[in-house]
């Protein structure tokens, strides 16, 4: 069994898809419109996704939904990174916005930082290399 996706809702498809693409650095694999359905739905990943055996992010916009309620079970996404502090700037430079700034997780020694989607979702950025396993 493995992970293949992991779907969110969003206000606004080619904003999401831009911010996952241009500022975290993902490739857009196929996007599926439903109009008799009524949504549309973009699936970004790193490299080819799940034939490269990478997980997938499915970006569902419902038709004239413009915003959600997160709601308070959601946590995060978390992408392992080489070096936070970089990825950090070059998010920074490409107009995504870092909640928190990088530094060791409470309580702990591997380096973490936040950014935030144009929808308001959480992503951790962990460095890899600091990950305590």
């Amino acid at each position: 069994m493995n992970l293949l996706h992991t779907m969110l809702r969003v206000g606004d498809l080619q904003q999401s898809i831009d911010f996952y693409t241009n500022v975290i650095g993902m490739n857009l694999l196929r996007t599926t419109e439903r109009p008799e359905q009524g949504y549309t739905l973009a699936f970004v990943a790193f490299g080819g996704g799940n034939k490269d055996g990478q997980a997938e992010l499915e970006l569902t916009y419902n038709h004239g939904v413009s915003e959600y309620d997160l709601g308070s079970a959601y946590g995060h996404i978390a992408l392992g990174v080489d070096d936070v502090s970089a990825t950090c700037e070059r998010i920074r430079a490409a107009g995504g916005n870092v909640t928190r700034e990088p530094g060791p997780v409470k309580g702990g020694a591997t380096i973490i930082a936040f950014v935030e989607d144009p929808t308001g979702y959480k992503i951790e950025l962990i460095e890899t290399a600091s990950r305590e396993l």
